[in-house]
């Protein structure tokens, strides 16, 4: 500890990027730990507000009946909001949009408030004034719509004037995936629309504020057992916005990882820097082993020493990673619907540290194990005949059960740890790969022979010499451009499919909410466009409630199926196989087929639920449970963006339900603003869905993902950064070394310069090559394996990348040998 102590006094030159590489890994995956963990605990702070209730019964299609209600009523303070699209208008009809509305009754909201601007209660900007009911809208509506408060706006066949703006509504994640802007009105404005009819595609949600000390989980399974065939979907408020809480999950379970990743590539420079230390130490350490130093205490000073450095970048990490939640409070105002709760979160920040101090062992424990095995007359010798160092088998296994431990980390405090072991295993490959490709460019360097132009041997001899940092850099450096690589050719193909591919097939507009007495006047208002034509079928929304009369609730189901259970799935019948759709097994009943239910269930689906041909699958409808036998699965086709489902029945089930038609309009683009308001103005129920709007705002959103997953990769950039910095300052002096005597050997400043720009540019050259080869390789797997989609090449990521690797490495490289170019032959020939 003495000798630790008094190594620490002379300072740490040589070991600032290990503390650099260090501090920048820890603190991205402590600062997303804590920025997850604040989040999670906002949801949990404000989860009544969220949900809009203790508690929440949904349902589909219809209103509860007078025994549910009553029900409802003796529980607690009851709130019933319906949430259905509709189209909203001009008074003129000259413009209109999509809007997702919302009527709500005086109760509403049972926890939190709305804030509208002008200042105002809901009540009073929805109630009933001068002949009009109130608007409480979206500001984004106002734009759309070319109106200001205190117009008057369509909504059906109301007309209701706009009294304020929405700033906050306490419940807004509790809808789901909306299309439009929101509008909320009153019950009874929603009433006089007319949007009510038969089959109409609206939601009614019943929020109750529990007497205190209620439990909710207990009350709602009361409530199931109280009206088991209901079909109404409960949540309590501890489940209040599962989507979000999912999507937070997720999206840090991305980044930590993304975190860990630039902590691997740091390892690399740690790896370096300790190693560079250790090297610039040899006349210490070989004076040491002359007084009789032993090789255990030897280690022992200089494992104290790292391990205290260690310990102090993870602690300043760990207080800047505390900090991000703080730093990112105005963004996250602008995201989310809930504010994170500041505070100090012990569980990502001790998992942090644990990441910070193994990967620490993990590099450094190999250059610290090898000096002391090398005897003290090879150290002295050390500046011109480098010694071989040996290392331990104690040490390499000690090194080996330290990267399992650092990958049992990884897999065990990761939420999906599926994800995590195919991380773990793309690390592994990838260093593997690099390292290899490292090696191959020092092997085959060597077997180019000697080029006639000096400053180009000079290059070539300084990429494969002793010592030469050339596989680390491009492992360090070509990870990081990898995940750019990936990520600029998985977003440039999804951008060309969402801008090019798919509106060449998609429809125009869907319709939803078309009356079955509507369907035929809706035909000829489109067969009056010209080169339109259409496709419909009748719709309904129906929850999966049991397969093979088990309850969804306890069935096995995969996580990538769980998505279908949790709401009410469109579903339809036919008497013909949808286009769009191939068996992939079982059989299709015939047209006149009048038996026992039978459906068509999504082959993709059916895996995930662990249900076949034979099997049954019951839907609940309208509160009443339906169960048929599944009698064949399809493939669906789904990026032709069509009308599909699901979930298709045979005929002679669903008839006589209540139903609307959905309709898939093909059309000029020139004739699309014509077709939607002759179809909105004779039919104010029927709402357009723009197609090319939804796709464009995809696209917006693709980018949006690919910026914000370009930002945190790169700072697995930045870490290799930081390794090729660290990796040419370690070689300062072996730098100087040669330039002075090349110097003496007649080499001038200009000769000496072009040979160091020449070995970074080529550095930086193949690290990029590989790493465009890697890069595209896994973009292609992304792209026609994952997401089903048709590859394109898009050669300007690979440019840019290359041109990104070699400005880099110039510019650090240069950077870093610019004092060796001007180093005097002179005094240092004499010290030396």
């Amino acid at each position: 500890m003495r000798l630790a102590r008094r190594e620490l006094r002379g300072g740490i030159h040589g070991l600032r990027v290990f503390l650099a590489c260090l501090v920048l890994g820890v603190t991205a995956i402590a600062g997303i730990g804590s920025l997850a963990a604040s989040v999670v605990a906002g949801i949990k702070a404000d989860a009544r507000d969220l949900l809009g209730g203790d508690a929440e019964a949904r349902l589909a299609y219809r209103q509860v009946d007078a025994a549910e209600r009553a029900f409802l009523a003796q529980s607690g303070r009851l709130s019933e909001i319906a949430t259905m699209r509709a189209m909203a208008r001009t008074p003129g009809g000259d413009r209109r949009s999509l809007i997702e509305l919302k009527a709500v009754d005086p109760a509403y909201p049972l926890y939190g408030a709305v804030a509208l601007s002008p200042a105002q209660t809901l009540g009073a900007a929805l109630d009933r004034r001068g002949g009009n009911f109130g608007a409480a809208v979206d500001p984004e509506i106002l734009d759309r719509l070319g109106l200001a408060l205190g117009d008057g706006i369509k909504i059906g066949d109301a007309t209701l004037q706009l009294r304020g703006t929405i700033k906050r509504e306490p419940d807004a994640t509790a809808g789901g995936l909306e299309f439009g802007p929101r509008v909320i009105v009153s019950a009874h404005a929603l009433a006089e629309s007319s949007l009510i009819r038969p089959g109409a595609l609206v939601t009614y949600h019943y929020r109750l504020q529990l007497p205190r000390g209620a439990d909710p989980a207990s009350w709602a399974e009361r409530a199931r057992s109280a009206f088991p065939e209901a079909g109404w979907q409960i949540r309590t408020f501890g489940e209040a916005s599962p989507a979000l809480q999912r999507s937070i999950d997720r999206l840090a379970l991305f980044l930590t990882l993304v975190g860990l990743t630039a902590l691997l590539v740091g390892g690399v420079g740690i790896g370096n820097a300790v190693g560079g230390y250790i090297a610039g130490k040899t006349a210490t350490i070989a004076t040491l082993k002359s007084l009789g130093a032993p090789t255990r205490l030897v280690f022992a000073v200089y494992f104290v020493e790292i391990m205290a450095l260690a310990l102090f970048g993870v602690a300043a990490a760990l207080v800047l990673g505390a900090l991000v939640p703080l730093a990112s409070m105005p963004l996250l105002a602008r995201v989310l619907p809930v504010s994170p709760q500041l505070g100090i979160y012990p569980g990502p920040l001790s998992l942090a540290a644990l990441f910070g101090l193994l990967t620490t062992l993990v590099f450094a424990l190999w250059p610290l194990a090898g000096i002391g095995r090398v005897p003290a007359g090879a150290l002295f010798r050390d500046t011109v005949d480098r010694a071989r160092r040996r290392i331990p088998l104690t040490a390499l296994g000690a090194t080996a059960l330290l990267a399992l431990g650092l990958a049992a980390l990884a897999v065990g405090s990761a939420q999906d740890r599926t994800v995590a072991l195919w991380f773990v295993a793309g690390a592994i490959g990838t260093f593997v790969l690099f390292r290899a490709a490292g090696a191959g460019v020092v092997h085959g360097a060597r077997r180019l022979g000697r080029p006639r132009r000096p400053a180009l041997r000079l290059a070539l001899a300084n990429l494969v010499r002793p010592g030469a940092p050339t596989a680390q850099v491009m492992l360090s450096l070509g990870i990081g451009l990898t995940v750019l690589v990936t990520i600029a050719l998985v977003e440039g193909n999804l951008s060309r499919e969402v801008e090019s591919r798919l509106p060449a097939k998609a429809p125009a507009f869907f319709f939803i909410d078309i009356q079955p007495d509507q369907l035929a006047g809706f035909a000829a208002i489109v067969q009056a466009n010209p080169g339109a034509r259409f496709d419909q079928v009748p719709m309904m929304r129906g929850r999966i409630t049991r397969l093979n009369g088990v309850p969804v609730e306890t069935a096995a189901v995969a996580p990538e199926a769980q998505w279908a259970l949790r709401s009410e799935r469109g579903l339809t019948y036919a008497a013909t196989l949808p286009s769009g759709s191939q068996l992939a097994a079982g059989t299709w009943w015939p047209p006149d087929y009048r038996g026992p239910p039978l459906v068509s269930f999504d082959a993709a689906l059916a895996r995930g639920m662990g249900v076949t041909v034979g099997d049954t699958l019951s839907v609940n409808l309208l509160g009443r449970e339906i169960t048929a036998v599944i009698a064949n699965l399809r493939s669906i086709d789904w990026e032709r963006l069509g009308i599909n489902f699901t979930l298709v029945f045979a005929p002679g089930t669903l008839e006589s339900a209540p139903q609307t038609h959905l309709a898939a309009v093909y059309l000029p683009q020139a004739e699309e603003e014509k077709l939607v308001r002759a179809v909105t103005e004779s039919f104010p129920n029927v709402s357009a869905i723009h197609v090319r709007e939804a796709l464009a705002a995809v696209d917006r959103l693709i980018g949006t993902i690919g910026d914000a997953v370009r930002l945190t990769a790169s700072v697995a950039l930045l870490a290799g950064m930081l390794v090729l910095g660290g990796a040419i300052a370690a070689g300062h002096h072996r730098r100087v070394y040669d330039a002075v005597v090349l110097k003496v050997l007649g080499a001038t400043r200009g000769a000496l310069t072009r040979a160091f720009l020449i070995e970074h540019g080529l550095l930086g050259a193949l690290s990029a090559l590989v790493a465009c080869a890697l890069g595209t390789l896994a973009a292609y797997f992304l792209v026609t394996r994952l997401m089903k989609l048709e590859w394109m090449f898009l050669p300007a990521p690979l440019l840019w990348t290359v041109g990104l690797a070699i400005l880099l490495t110039l510019v650090l490289g240069f950077a870093g040998t610019w004092h060796a170019l001007g180093a005097k032959a002179a005094p240092y020939l004499r010290n030396e």
